[in-house]
């Protein structure tokens, strides 16, 4: 992987993880109910689910580009139109990831919920599938080895996703406070959108 492509990788997937999501959400109202310490069991599972969502969608990619490398850059083109209506519904968006001042959490849960619901949480979000695989082909170059491409992707994921996941359990009432302002949910949408579109032009004309 060229040092060109993690540069971009780095601060185009940092943005998107620390758009607030349901993983990010559910870190910012453990962090603040049981502490960060017990929400870190809730981490553990979240990233083991987030490096199966990367590595289904990676090794997707891999397959297509080494059996139909035409096809592959038909599936690029494809991402590069999703990644752009994905920045146009984000500049839409009203603020509807705002969370509720009700939300609590059970101080009582163990460690084995907390990581199979962070788990869960990060498999069965459609969202991070819809990302990944619409994605991960812009940072992928065809003519250098995919396995070692692969291991740096998914390390620096996991490490981007770990860090965000401990902003959002960290920031407590600050960063509840602010998800609380519909305004501010639908700036950083917007700004999420901006980010989305010129990844995607990238992409299409890359």
């Amino acid at each position: 992987m060229s040092l060109t492509l993690i540069a971009l990788f780095i601060p185009t997937f940092f943005f998107v993880s620390l758009t607030p999501g349901m993983c990010m959400l559910l870190a910012l109202t453990l962090g603040m109910s049981i502490g960060v310490r017990k929400t870190l069991y809730m981490m553990y599972g979240e990233l083991i689910g987030i490096t199966i969502v990367a590595l289904g969608a990676a090794l997707g990619v891999a397959t297509l580009m080494l059996k139909l490398p035409q096809v592959f850059f038909v599936f690029k083109f494809i991402g590069a139109a999703y990644l752009i209506w994905l920045g146009y519904q984000m500049w839409q968006s009203r603020g509807r990831l705002v969370i509720t001042t009700g939300q609590s959490s059970n101080s009582q849960v163990t460690a084995k919920e907390l990581a199979f619901n962070g788990f869960i949480t990060a498999i069965a979000n459609p969202k991070g599938w819809a990302f990944m695989i619409a994605l991960l082909p812009s940072f992928i170059d065809a003519k250098q080895p995919l396995g070692s491409q692969l291991t740096v992707i998914i390390v620096l994921l996991v490490t981007l996703e770990f860090t965000a996941l401990m902003i959002y359990a960290c920031g407590g009432k600050a960063l509840r406070h602010l998800l609380l302002n519909k305004n501010n949910v639908k700036l950083m949408n917007r700004i999420s959108g901006s980010l989305m579109v010129l990844v995607g032009c990238w992409l299409g004309v890359s």
